[in-house]
C-alpha cells in the first residue's frame, strides 16, 4: 500500500508544503472511554492553495484543525504523529513558542463569530488585542490605524464607524469578516484555517466570503485550509480535496477527479446527495446515506464505512483497516475493494 507522502508531487517536492500532517492521532480521555477523534490522518497543504476537508458532522474535521493549533479541549490529547508547519514539527514546540505563532504563521476563522466574538467587547477591541500580544513595538496610534485597514481589507462598509460596534451590532457576515480580520491582523499567515466560515450564512453573503477568501489567498500567497459540509463550496473554492470519515481520511485527490471520478463508496454517497440540477425532486426526497457515522467510543473492525457501503463484502472489508492507498498520481483512496469493483 502507497502512503500519501509519496503521492506525486512537483519537482521541488515537499518543499511546497505549508502544512504536513503525518499519522495525527488525537483522542478524548472521557468517562464513558477513549474517544478517537481524529485516528492517523495523513495530508499536506501546498503553497499558496485552497484545501477543502468535507465530511459528516462527527467525522474530526474541527478536532483536527483544533490539534493543529494544539487548542484542544480538556479531555483531548495529541497521543501520536507530527504537524508540520514549513517543517517545523509543532508537536515539539513549548507552549510559548506554540502561543506566538498562532495568530501570527498560523491562523484560524473559528465556527459561529456570534459566539466566538466576545460580547462585551467592540470589533476594533478584539482585533487590537491580537496586536497586542504578537506586535508589541507598535504605538496606540499604529494598532488603531491598523484595525481600520484590516477592516477596510475584508470589506466591511465604514471601517471608522464599525470599529466600535460590539458582536449583536453587526450582521452575520459582518462578524464573520470581524473574525477573518482577526486571523489577518499580524499580516500574512503562512496558512489560515477556516472551519465552516459560511456556515448560517445567506448564499449571497456566502459568496461574499468565499470569494474574499480567494482575493485574500492570492494577494497575500496564504495557504487556506477551508473546513466545510459544503461541496458546493469545495467545488467553487478548493484546489484540492480531502474528505474525512470516523475519524480518519478515506479519499484525497484534487477538486476535478474527485467530482468527476470519486472513487471511495463515502464519497460517492456525498456527491449523490446533492441536489442535481435538471432533475426533479419534487417526486421525491434527495438520496441520504444510510445509516451513521459509527460511534468513536467503540469504532467497528475492519473498513469504519462497511455498515453504510453499498459495495461492502464481509471477506474483504471485516479484517483488517484498509490503507490510504495511492490509486494513481495525486489520487489515494482508503478502501478494500477499490481496485475490484470501483471503476
Amino acid at each position: 500500500m502507497s502512503h500519501p507522502s509519496q503521492m506525486s508531487l512537483p519537482e521541488s517536492g515537499a518543499t511546497d508544503r505549508v502544512l504536513e500532517l503525518r499519522g495525527l492521532k488525537t483522542y478524548l480521555f472521557t468517562e464513558a472511554g477513549v474517544v478517537k477523534a481524529v485516528d492517523g490522518v495523513d495530508l499536506w497543504v501546498n503553497r499558496a492553495e485552497i484545501l477543502g476537508v468535507v465530511g459528516e458532522s462527527g467525522c474530526g474535521k474541527s478536532m483536527m484543525a483544533r490539534s493543529i493549533l494544539r487548542l484542544l479541549p480538556p479531555p483531548g490529547r495529541i497521543v501520536a504523529g507530527e504537524v508540520l508547519l514549513d517543517g517545523q514539527d509543532l508537536m515539539k514546540l513549548s507552549d510559548s513558542q506554540m502561543q506566538s505563532l498562532r495568530g501570527d504563521a498560523i491562523a484560524m476563522v473559528f465556527q459561529e463569530p456570534m459566539t466566538s466574538l466576545d460580547p462585551v467587547y467592540t470589533a476594533g477591541n478584539q482585533i487590537e488585542e491580537v496586536l497586542v500580544a504578537h506586535r508589541p513595538g507598535m504605538s496606540r496610534k499604529e494598532r488603531a490605524e491598523r484595525v481600520v485597514e484590516l477592516l477596510r481589507m475584508v470589506g466591511i462598509p465604514s471601517p471608522e464607524q464599525r470599529v466600535n460596534d460590539y458582536p449583536h451590532q453587526l450582521s452575520g457576515g459582518m462578524r464573520q469578516r470581524v473574525m477573518i480580520a482577526i486571523a489577518l491582523a499580524c499580516g500574512s499567515p503562512r496558512l489560515l484555517i477556516a472551519d465552516e466560515p459560511t456556515t448560517a450564512l445567506d448564499v449571497t453573503i456566502q459568496a461574499q466570503i468565499l470569494e474574499l477568501f480567494q482575493r485574500l489567498q492570492a494577494e497575500i500567497r496564504m495557504s487556506v485550509m477551508l473546513i466545510t459540509h459544503d461541496l458546493g463550496v469545495v467545488a467553487e473554492t478548493a484546489e484540492r480535496v480531502a474528505v474525512m470519515y470516523a475519524g480518519s481520511v478515506v479519499e484525497y485527490a484534487d477538486v476535478d477527479t474527485l467530482f468527476e471520478n470519486p472513487r471511495h463508496p463515502y464519497t460517492r454517497g456525498l456527491l449523490r446527495a446533492l441536489p442535481q440540477p435538471g432533475k426533479d425532486t419534487r417526486k421525491g426526497l434527495l438520496y441520504t446515506i444510510p445509516g451513521v457515522v459509527p460511534n468513536l467510543l467503540d469504532l467497528p473492525r475492519g473498513c469504519r464505512f462497511f455498515q453504510r457501503c453499498p459495495y461492502g463484502d464481509v471477506g474483504l472489508c471485516l479484517g483488517a483497516e484498509p490503507e490510504l492507498e495511492l490509486i494513481e498520481a495525486g489520487h489515494s483512496v482508503r478502501c478494500s475493494r477499490v481496485g475490484d469493483i470501483l471503476q
